[in-house]
């Protein structure tokens, strides 16, 4: 098994206000059907109202991630999932319910941790 990570930027869901409702419905919905597989890991969202923390390895902490690097934000899935064609499948169905294709990686194996 492997641990897999559905996720989208959250420019890429485009959808009417009108719709936001449902849209969650459907998400809400794969994620129980995740859960009841018992392949669910982990799902949420990143919070844009709380700005990134940059901390040192000497603990000092800076406002705001990287400068450099794009901005994180969206929606994220783990599912733990023998192969990756079934990934595949959750992540057409992720995509399905959030009216937005999905980025597929998976985690590497560490057997130490």
């Amino acid at each position: 098994m492997a641990k897999y990570l559905i996720s989208f930027p959250a420019a890429a869901m485009v959808v009417l206000d009108s719709e936001l409702e449902t849209v969650g419905q459907d998400a809400h919905a794969v994620i129980e059907e995740a859960k009841a597989a018992g392949v669910y890991i982990f799902g949420g969202g990143i919070d844009e109202n709380i700005p990134p923390a940059l901390v040192s390895a000497d603990g000092s902490v800076a406002q705001g991630g990287y400068s450099w690097a794009p901005k994180l934000n969206g929606g994220f899935t783990i599912l733990d999932l023998p192969t990756r064609e079934e990934a595949i499948a959750w992540a057409a169905r992720i995509a399905k319910a959030c009216r937005c294709s999905q980025e597929l990686r998976v985690f590497g194996f560490d057997p130490r941790s």
